[in-house]
């Protein structure tokens, strides 16, 4: 009678202990879309709940950076900029790198902010830096529909003709590159804090000095010039060349297929690491959280 009623049984949900560190069911992810988007909408309406402004921090943030920094590094220093205006210069630099700087620190600490919904509900981890880095998107859409509304208006001012071509369809390329070398790191910083809290407070202070070394305020040329062995060791810097390709995408129509070569590897290992990493760490952080 008893292996008859297991034979009927029928389970809308069967939980299943993972057998291997590579063990990524994808699928489940996808079953769980509808929550994704819940925290999505959370943290877009979250991060500027109860300010005045909002949403136009999105596009306030920028402006004043773009404006310290083409005053310090092209004013001040007169750091050429390659024949692009300044002003864009600075200012496409500055966005995607918020992007990639933002999904890096938030998915960092991805497993101690969201300790206690961990330990009252079940829902595959994933879904939680998965979220961070869709919404992180919006963001970015934001910021870059900023930057070519400064395009044109800087256009018409100067009456100068502004790139409109094919290197625009690299822009998701250059984004996604991004999104998932910073999700990757994430998680692997994510899955050390969870013991070492003080990579918490180095990555906070890391993340300050990698912007100097990522060409967001100088081209890449600038320091090949000034310095051959400073320019080997900034290439070292995967985001450097990113950060560079995407500027002259994007203003100048030129994309260095050659140069996506190294950053694409550096994603898929950091991926690949961040991933054995993560599900190593998910199954008993709750204990050291």
């Amino acid at each position: 009678m008893e292996e008859l009623l297991n034979k009927n049984e029928h389970w809308d949900l069967e939980l299943k202990p993972r057998t291997s560190l590579l063990d990524i069911n994808l699928k489940e992810v996808w079953q769980y879309r509808d929550l994704m988007v819940l925290f999505v909408k959370r943290d877009f309406v979250a991060k500027y709940k109860q300010t005045v402004l909002g949403p136009v921090w999105h596009f306030i943030q920028p402006i004043l950076t773009t404006l310290i920094s083409f005053m310090l590094f092209n004013v001040v220093a007169n750091i050429p900029t390659d024949g692009m205006d300044s002003i864009l210069f600075q200012m496409s630099g500055i966005i995607i790198w918020n992007y990639f700087s933002t999904c890096l620190t938030n998915c960092s600490n991805v497993f101690v902010t969201n300790a206690s919904i961990f330990g009252k509900v079940y829902f595959p981890r994933l879904v939680m830096p998965l979220s961070i880095v869709i919404s992180n998107i919006v963001q970015f859409g934001i910021q870059l529909l900023l930057l070519f509304c400064t395009m044109i208006f800087i256009g018409i001012y100067k009456g100068e003709q502004i790139y409109i071509g094919w290197a625009w369809l690299m822009i998701p390329v250059y984004v996604f590159i991004m999104a998932i070398t910073g999700l990757g790191l994430g998680i692997i910083f994510s899955s050390l804090t969870t013991k070492y809290r003080d990579l918490s407070v180095l990555l906070a202070f890391g993340i300050q000095l990698l912007m100097y070394a990522t060409a967001v305020n100088y081209p890449l040329s600038f320091i090949a010039k000034k310095s051959h062995k400073l320019y080997n060791i900034i290439k070292l810097n995967p985001i450097a060349s990113l950060v560079d390709g995407f500027r002259n995408a994007v203003l100048k129509g030129n994309v260095d297929f050659h140069s996506l070569v190294y950053p694409v590897i550096f994603m898929t290992v950091t991926f690949f690491i961040g991933m054995i990493l993560f599900n190593k760490v998910e199954k008993t952080f709750m204990d050291t959280v």
